[in-house]
C-alpha cells in the first residue's frame, strides 16, 4: 500500500528528526533538502526511506551531528576535506561549495573527502554547479557489497558517478548512475514489495546468478555494471575502482572491503586503512574552456539533435540523461509523494521516539 504526502510534510518531519539528533538549523535544512531530493527525483531507495538508517548510525556513534568540517590540505584548484564523521549529506554540501569556489578562482576545482558518511544521491551534489555556469561531478565509495569480475568476495561499493552539465534553452544534462547493474536500494525496494529481482543484478555467495532480493543478506554480492564477463562486467568493475581510488585513496578515507557498512548492525571492518567514507567532487567553469555563449549554443544543439534521434519501434522518443528524474521532480512537487507502508512504519517509529508529529 502507498501513502500520500506533500514534499513540505516530509521536509518538516525530516528537518525535525535531524534537529533532534543535534544538527544545527542550517545542517538540518541542508541534510533534509539533499535527502529528499532523491524522493523528488524518483530515486526513493536513497530518500526518506534511509532516514532511520542514518539515525541508527548516529545511535552507534558513527555519525557526528555537530561536525567540524575543515580543509586539511589544499592548492589553488584542489582540496582534501575532513568531514569529522558528519552526515555525508552535509559534508558533501560544503565540499561541493569548496570545489565551486576553487573553480571560480582557478577555472576548475577538485575536492576529495575523508571521514564522511553516506551522502544520498550523487546527482544532487553534482547539480549544485549548474547555477554557476559550471559542470559538476560527484562520486562516492560505499559499503562493500560488490564482487569484482571473476570473484565471490565483496570488495567494492555501488560507487556512483554523477555529471551535471548546464544548458541554455534545454534542461541540463544530468547523468547519475551506480557502477553496478543495480543499486542496493533497488534490492531493498524489492524486499519491501516482496518481489524477486531480475537475473543479472546479484549472485549467491557461491557466485551463481540469483533472483532472490535477500541474497545480499545471505552472503551474496551485487554485480558490477554489465553483470558478467560476456556482457562487459570488467568495465563496471573498472569504473567502481576508479571511484573508490578518487574518493578514498586520494583523500585518506577507507577503501575497498574496509569501507564502513551503511547498516549500523554490521560490524566495522578490521584494520581499516583510512577514516570513514570517501567522496570526490569536481567543478569546471565553462568559460575556462570556451566562451559561455559558444558552449551553450552547442550543448543545446547537442541535446536537441539527440532528442531527434530516430527511436526504435518499441519506443516513441529518446531520453536525455536527467529527463526522467526532472519530470519526476516536477510531478512530485505538484502532486506529492507516495511512500510504501514499511517506510511509513519506520517513520512512525521515529516520530514516537523523538516526539515529533507525524501526519
Amino acid at each position: 500500500m502507498n501513502h500520500h504526502y506533500t514534499y513540505e510534510q516530509l521536509f518538516d518531519f525530516t528537518y525535525n528528526v535531524f534537529k533532534k539528533i543535534g544538527c544545527s538549523n542550517e545542517h538540518a535544512a541542508i541534510a533534509s533538502k539533499a535527502l529528499l531530493s532523491a524522493d523528488l527525483r524518483g530515486i526513493e531507495s536513497h530518500g526518506i526511506a534511509r532516514l532511520s538508517g542514518y539515525i541508527r548510525l548516529w545511535e552507534a556513534g558513527r555519525i557526528n551531528s555537530a561536525p567540524d568540517i575543515k580543509v586539511i590540505h589544499e592548492t589553488p584548484s584542489t582540496a582534501v576535506i575532513d568531514g569529522d564523521k558528519g552526515l555525508g549529506l552535509v559534508v558533501s554540501y560544503y565540499a561541493m561549495q569548496t570545489a565551486i569556489e576553487k573553480a571560480e578562482n582557478a577555472g576548475t576545482g577538485w575536492v576529495s573527502v575523508k571521514n564522511s558518511n553516506h551522502f544520498g544521491i550523487a546527482g544532487y551534489h553534482a547539480m549544485m554547479a549548474l547555477q554557476h555556469d559550471m559542470i559538476g561531478i560527484a562520486m562516492t565509495n560505499a559499503s562493500a557489497l560488490v564482487a569484482p569480475t571473476f570473484s565471490i568476495e565483496r570488495m567494492l561499493g555501488t560507487n556512483p558517478i554523477a555529471v551535471a552539465i548546464p544548458a541554455k534553452t534545454q534542461p541540463p544534462f544530468v547523468a547519475d548512475f551506480a557502477t553496478t547493474t543495480a543499486a542496493n536500494g533497488k534490492l531493498e525496494i524489492a524486499q519491501r514489495k516482496q518481489q524477486d529481482i531480475p537475473t543479472g543484478w546479484a549472485q549467491t555467495k557461491d557466485g551463481k546468478q540469483s533472483t532472490n532480493a535477500n541474497v545480499i543478506k545471505e552472503g551474496g554480492a551485487l554485480l558490477p555494471l554489465g553483470s558478467d564477463r560476456e556482457h562487459a562486467s570488467h568495465k563496471g568493475y573498472a569504473l567502481a575502482s576508479i571511484v573508490d581510488i578518487f574518493s578514498a585513496v586520494l583523500s585518506g578515507a577507507s577503501y575497498g572491503p574496509w569501507v564502513p557498512p551503511f547498516p549500523a548492525y554490521v560490524p566495522m571492518p578490521q584494520n581499516m586503512p583510512g577514516e570513514g567514507l570517501g567522496h570526490f567532487f569536481g567543478a569546471m567553469r565553462i568559460d575556462a574552456f570556451r566562451t559561455k555563449e559558444d558552449f551553450y549554443f552547442h550543448i543545446d544543439n547537442w541535446i536537441q539533435r539527440f532528442r531527434k534521434a530516430k527511436p526504435s519501434e518499441e519506443y516513441n522518443h529518446i531520453i536525455i540523461p536527467g529527463d526522467p528524474e526532472r519530470e519526476a521532480e516536477e510531478r512530485h512537487l505538484r502532486e506529492g509523494l507516495y511512500l510504501l507502508t514499511p517506510v511509513v512504519e519506520d517513520l512512525l517509529q521515529l516520530s514516537k521516539r523523538f516526539s515529533i508529529n507525524w501526519h
